[in-house]
């Protein structure tokens, strides 16, 4: 029987003293600091006019007049605000994917959106109930609500008049994929490959998050800023942003149905 022909690179493979070529993969094309901040900002009012969007849409559907009365009449309605946190979606996605793609790098690896293990989802779960929990006593402790008031009423609100499964969806599921890719995401990974390096761009992407929450007061604040920092430290050891969107979804949606049909 003929043997087959060993070609030049099959003979340098079998050569020891020609080991084959082992290509490395290009390194990711990120922004650094101020290409990330400038472009963060950027989404942020992405976000901001794909909410404000939905809002003039209901109001010019309506006839009414687009004036503030009409814009904050109609936002504060619970079916209206859901949709106008759905809406923030698709708008910071697309910023997102722009900023992405002008550096002409992958969407998944530069968001790392990568499933976690089991084990991961877990530690995440236990470090994030144990941070909420934390909270819960230092609340009761002061005699705090353990829920900001407006958030509790806008809840209840939704769900006597119909739209509490629209309200489940807009804030345990399309704010969490929001928020998570701007912060965790896009920021996370070009502020830590600037001078800030991992534990600047955790701090630092996780005051930018508690700052999208100022509707709340300083104590509250502070306990969102607690949260990033969990989730921030898990989005680096686990290398995925799927994890802290699941971990956000977790934690938004027990305290949506808690208010809506389990509290006081």
């Amino acid at each position: 029987m003929t043997e087959p022909a060993i070609t030049t690179d099959d003979a340098d493979t079998l050569n020891p003293d020609h080991p084959p070529l082992t290509v490395m993969p290009a390194p990711l094309r990120v922004w650094k600091f101020w290409g990330t901040a400038l472009w963060g900002l950027l989404v942020f009012v992405a976000m901001f006019v794909g909410q404000v969007g939905a809002i003039l849409l209901l109001v010019a559907m309506r006839g009414l007049p687009l004036d503030m009365d009409s814009i904050q009449s109609v936002g504060r309605e619970p079916q209206a605000l859901a949709l106008s946190v759905i809406m923030g979606l698709p708008a910071t996605l697309a910023a997102v994917w722009l900023a992405i793609r002008i550096k002409k790098a992958s969407f998944v690896d530069y968001l790392a959106l990568r499933w976690p293990t089991w084990k991961q989802l877990l530690l995440g779960a236990a470090g994030l109930i144990l941070v909420v929990m934390a909270w819960e006593v230092v609340s009761r402790s002061l005699g705090r609500e353990a829920t900001p008031g407006f958030m509790t009423d806008l809840l209840k609100s939704g769900r006597d008049k119909g739209a509490a499964l629209l309200l489940l969806f807009a804030f345990s599921v399309a704010a969490p994929m929001s928020e998570e890719v701007l912060a965790r995401g896009f920021l996370f990974r070009g502020w830590s490959a600037s001078f800030l390096r991992v534990p600047g761009a955790i701090i630092l992407s996780s005051l930018v998050w508690t700052a999208v929450h100022l509707q709340y007061d300083l104590y509250f604040l502070a306990e969102v800023f607690s949260i990033g920092l969990w989730f921030g430290y898990m989005r680096h050891r686990a290398n995925s942003l799927w994890l802290t969107i699941v971990l956000h979804a977790l934690n938004n949606m027990t305290a949506v149905v808690l208010t809506m049909w389990l509290g006081s």
